[in-house]
């Protein structure tokens, strides 16, 4: 290769994306493609990067991001970034469009420590939008089924009319139009919980025919958790779709051994000939709201109508009763932690109970005097919100079991924030800043879970690939040049329930769309991240 071009990354280990094994040579970027990977002799670049004893990788892809409001308020993506991540995936269930204005006012009031002025209505205006501003990384997003069901039916636990479907399918067909990567809905939380299987099947048809996914947070992850799966793999079948699983889990002590027959069972389904995969972050700790603790009749109505419930004595007993009940009815987060003690708040919007951040509903509720049932329920009252909250409830076996699943990819299930400013008012769930360092460092190199170029193609180009996406997740020729370099003896998570505002280590320089990002560890400012769009996109 006797050319000149803009970048030459020299020297490096290469895992390119594709699971084989890595092989020393060199990068050559022009623009924003990458146009040669081997051993580049003869090549020499405007910049060139020496990379001798760190890794050469594509860009790591978040499956299920919450970046959606924290990019807004910070486009660094400085927490996601640090670990190498330059696609961020959003969308579980709720989406940044379609909104109309009631929608849109909802959000408005909804509004924790990030402000922000709604200057969209759809999810491709939203995603144009937040590009336009100017963002690090890649952005790309599912619409989700609970907005639409929102945004046609409210928050009502009805079937739609006929009518009605027909209407949010074609809300699910313009969101594939604008760069939709599929539907998503999150089965567990209400208003989505009130969606019966035909509803998803008619959704999930309109995404296959845009050649997009079906992704979802199924119906419940503990004590009905092969059920649930049953209902996802009929979607899966009726649609002739792609379905993922989202943060695939079994959760609840009582549950933990039915993820080895879940493996199975999407084993079997996939042999039958369906297109099954799924995503996971590498934590024992979920992370959600108080409102997974409390039964899906007390929400119906939205927000404001499931507050002033809580209000009521004689609803507040029913509730409390129903929260310590197991159930198959509906996904009881309050039994799956298995106990107070394993319910940790993270999140507040009010001043006042900002401070009660990392503590347990047990401690708090021992503090106030009042049951745990009773002060779950009191501190979403007070705080006017469903109240962020780590929940204790899975196996850390089963963590290293999913792993070795070859069709198993990663995320997050966070936002991508910054150790300063707004972001400090919160305790967030360590995923937040470790998920992928804490795979490479943590499980890869010190557990020795899996190769580490088969953990790079699970966060490279199996979820590209999945998402059909396919100048992603590879180093190779033509593909976007979008790169991570790591040292992999040194790279780990950092952040801990008790103190997680701490960046990763081990990432030393990334490039998105050809421009760095990170340089020696350090952020540039650079903002080159663009729209990532789902196959059903149809150009202006």
């Amino acid at each position: 290769m006797k050319t000149e071009v803009d970048l030459l990354i020299r020297n490096g280990t290469i895992y390119d994306g594709t699971g084989t094994p890595p092989f020393r040579g060199d990068v050559a970027v022009t623009g924003d493609s990458i146009t040669g990977v081997g051993p580049l002799v003869g090549a020499r670049g405007r910049i060139e990067l020496d990379a001798s004893g760190l890794a050469i990788a594509p860009g790591f892809i978040n499956m299920l991001s919450w970046a959606n409001e924290s990019l807004i308020h910070d486009g660094r993506s400085q927490s996601d970034i640090r670990q190498g991540v330059t696609l961020e995936v959003l969308g579980e269930g709720h989406s940044m469009g379609p909104w109309n204005d009631e929608l849109k006012q909802s959000q408005r009031e909804q509004q924790g420590d990030i402000k922000y002025n709604i200057e969209w209505t759809t999810l491709g205006e939203y995603l144009n939008w937040l590009a336009q501003r100017g963002v690090s990384c890649n952005v790309a997003s599912f619409v989700g089924a609970t907005t639409v069901r929102e945004h046609v039916v409210g928050f009502e636990n009805r079937r739609p009319t006929a009518d009605e479907l027909d209407r949010m399918c074609t809300l699910v067909r313009q969101a594939m139009e604008e760069g939709a990567l599929g539907v998503a809905s999150a089965l567990a939380y209400s208003p989505a919980a009130y969606a019966e299987t035909d509803e998803l099947i008619a959704l999930a048809k309109v995404a296959a025919e845009c050649h997009g996914l079906y992704i979802s947070h199924i119906r419940n992850e503990g004590d009905n958790l092969l059920d649930a799966f049953g209902e996802f793999r009929a979607i899966v079948r009726a649609a002739g779709v792609h379905g993922e699983i989202y943060h695939i889990k079994a959760c609840g002590k009582s549950n933990w051994s039915k993820l080895e027959t879940l493996i199975t069972r999407i084993e079997e389904a996939r042999a039958e000939g369906l297109t099954i995969t799924a995503n996971m972050y590498p934590y024992h700790a979920s992370a959600s709201g108080l409102d997974g603790t409390m039964p899906p009749w007390v929400q119906e109505g939205g927000h404001r109508a499931w507050i002033e419930r809580l209000k009521n004595p004689e609803i507040r007993a029913r509730v409390a009763e129903q929260m310590r009940t197991p159930t198959t009815e509906w996904d009881n987060f309050y039994v799956s932690a298995g106990s107070p003690e394993n319910i940790l708040l993270v999140g507040f919007k009010s001043d006042k109970l900002k401070p009660l951040a990392g503590k347990s509903v047990a401690a708090v509720a021992k503090q106030r005097g009042t049951s745990p049932e009773e002060t779950i329920m009191d501190l979403v009252v007070e705080d006017d919100s469903n109240v962020g909250a780590a929940f204790f409830s899975m196996s850390e076996a089963n963590i290293r079991r999913k792993m070795r699943v070859p069709w198993v990819s990663f995320c997050s299930d966070a936002q991508s924030i910054a150790t300063e400013g707004v972001f400090l008012s919160r305790r967030p769930h360590p995923r937040t800043y470790g998920a992928f360092a804490r795979l490479l460092g943590h499980y890869v190199r010190e557990e020795a879970i899996m190769p580490l170029e088969e953990a790079v193609r699970r966060i490279t180009w199996l979820p590209a690939f999945n998402l059909r996406l396919p100048r992603r997740g590879r180093l190779a020729k033509g593909c976007a040049a979008d790169i991570v370099v790591f040292d992999p003896a040194t790279i780990q998570d950092r952040a801990t329930f008790a103190d997680p505002h701490q960046y990763a280590a081990g990432v030393q320089h990334v490039f998105v769309n050809g421009v760095q990002v990170l340089r020696n560890g350090e952020h540039t400012g650079a903002k080159p991240g663009r729209v990532a769009r789902g196959p059903g996109w149809q150009a202006d």
